[in-house]
């Protein structure tokens, strides 16, 4: 993915932020699915439920805290097979995906981070959690530079289990009241059917890169695109660092 600008999805980010998510469909007729067609609707899962890190790379220190509620819009590649999978139910072509996250300091430059979401109107419940180490701490000349792993898995959905495990490398340099970041990885995805005939697990790898920017007015806010696996996801989170 090339990142050419933060602008347009900032903005993006800010209404998908300000406005009620919307609604989605319960994922109950996967087996109207074929075995190609349940692989690339996986993709698009993988690439929306994948750990989205809306947070720069300097560690938070001891005792340090960022909390907040955030969304993610997913602009699906194929809208019309979750559709499918859905009961043939009218789906949008940007998947929301609401989540409450926390993030805590811990000693020698190392955070734990969890997330948890439950889309409206849809069985789509996922969790997750990251470990992040701040390598290079980062100061007045050098950027922050960290490691992170990461693992989400779903809840809910009787005919699938999805789960992403990511590894990523990422940098950030705050200036003044700004801490614009930026990093690559890689996700692995296992996606398994239960209970459909015909369908098997399908097990793939997505390329990462993401960029944001967090912004602290008293209210912390962060605004971050990302692409996973070519799919484009635009993020923002609003809540407290301290």
């Amino acid at each position: 993915m090339q990142i050419r600008t933060l602008a347009p999805p900032i903005a993006a980010a800010a209404l998908l932020l300000s406005a009620p998510a919307a609604p989605a469909a319960d994922l109950d007729t996967i087996g109207n699915l074929s075995q190609r067609q349940f692989r690339l609707l996986s993709e698009d899962l993988g690439a929306a439920l994948s750990y989205k890190p809306l947070i720069p790379s300097e560690a938070l220190g001891v005792p340090g805290f960022d909390l907040g509620l955030a969304v993610t819009g997913t602009d699906l590649k194929n809208p019309a097979l979750l559709s499918l999978a859905s009961g043939g139910r009218a789906v949008d072509t940007v998947l929301p995906v609401p989540t409450l996250r926390t993030h805590v300091g811990l000693p020698f430059g190392i955070d734990v981070g969890g997330v948890y979401s439950r889309v409206p109107d849809s069985n789509l419940e996922y969790l997750g959690g990251e470990l992040r180490w701040a390598i290079v701490a980062g100061g007045v000349a050098l950027p922050a530079v960290a490691l992170r792993g990461s693992y989400t898995t779903t809840r809910g959905i009787d005919q699938l289990k999805l789960t992403t495990t990511g590894v990523d490398v990422s940098v950030s340099k705050g200036l003044a009241l700004f801490t614009p970041y930026a990093g690559v990885g890689q996700v692995w995805v296992r996606s398994t059917p239960q209970g459909v005939p015909g369908l098997g697990e399908e097990s793939f790898s997505q390329t990462k890169a993401f960029a944001g920017i967090n912004v602290f007015l008293g209210l912390n806010l962060a605004f971050e695109i990302d692409s996973t696996g070519g799919i484009v996801s635009y993020g923002a989170k609003a809540g407290l660092r301290f």
